[in-house]
């Protein structure tokens, strides 16, 4: 069964960090582009932020560049999001999601997660 599982996240008081990670079972990450979105209650989808399946380049979308590092270790078959300096405003579900290429289109990404909870509040 192929499965993409997200874990990581929880409550973090403003200017913290996490790292959420997203493992895979059933297939190899290594060979799919990666893509982590976010989606606040009552707000819609967000992103990705997301990390390519042949060189490791990322992409970002410029109201989370500087903060949020995508990286990936095929070893570990997993991908993390790494978010720095947190405001009340990331708070949201955080999904990873597999796609072919290195994409920012969510209709290409094949696979998702079930979403790991990101609460940003003092």
């Amino acid at each position: 069964q192929l499965q993409l599982v997200e874990s990581g996240g929880g409550l973090v008081q403003p200017g913290g960090s996490l790292k959420l990670s997203c493992a895979a079972s059933g297939f190899t990450l290594e060979n799919y582009a990666i893509g982590w979105f976010r989606q606040a209650p009552g707000k819609e989808r967000e992103g990705p932020s997301c990390i390519s399946n042949s060189d490791g380049s990322a992409y970002y979308d410029d109201s989370v560049k500087g903060r949020f590092t995508v990286s990936r270790d095929n070893a570990k078959n997993t991908v993390y999001l790494q978010i720095n300096s947190l405001k009340p405003e990331d708070t949201a579900g955080y999904y990873c999601a597999a796609a072919w290429i290195l994409t920012g289109q969510t209709y290409e990404y094949t696979y998702w997660g079930k979403g790991t909870k990101v609460t940003v509040s003092a």
